[in-house]
Formats: structure tokens, sequence, C-alpha cells
């Protein structure tokens, strides 16, 4: 469950920022803002290795998605582990 959590807050911060980005909601939307910078806090610690690990690609960050894939993966084999399946 704590997997699916941390994915979820990924897809947030995502969404949130993609609509930052495209002044979709401004960015002075007190709530929002605040929304997005607490998930920032809570993932960065996990994101920022994975950050230093990948080349730079100019303003696409992938590291979300290496983050979500990785976790997909961790996940399955902690499956498998414990139920054999």
């Amino acid at each position: 469950m704590l997997i699916n959590v941390i994915v979820m807050l990924v897809i947030i911060q995502f969404i949130i920022g993609l609509l930052f980005a495209f002044n979709v909601i401004n960015q002075r939307n007190e709530f929002l803002w605040q929304v997005y910078n607490s998930i920032n806090s809570l993932l960065e610690p996990v994101l920022a290795p994975i950050r230093r690990i990948l080349p730079q690609t100019g303003a696409i960050d992938f590291s979300p998605l290496v983050l979500i894939i990785g976790l997909q993966v961790f996940m399955r084999i902690l499956i498998y582990a414990v139920y054999g399946q």
C-alpha cells in the first residue's frame, strides 16, 4: 500500500507541475502551491539520487518515471518472494 501511495504522490506532483508550467493554474494559487511544495519535499529525498544517476535531458525530468517503474518492479519482486506467484 505504501508503494501505491508514493506512486500516487508522484502522479499528483507531475499533474500539478504541468498545470503550473502551462499556466492553467496560476502559481499564486496558495492552496495548490502548498500541496505541490509539500509533495515535493516528501519526494525530493527519493528523486534526487535518481536525478544524479540519469543523464541531463534538458527541461524533461525522467526521474519520476524511473521511480514509478522501479517501485513497480520492487513490488513485483516482493510479491513473488512472499507468495511465489
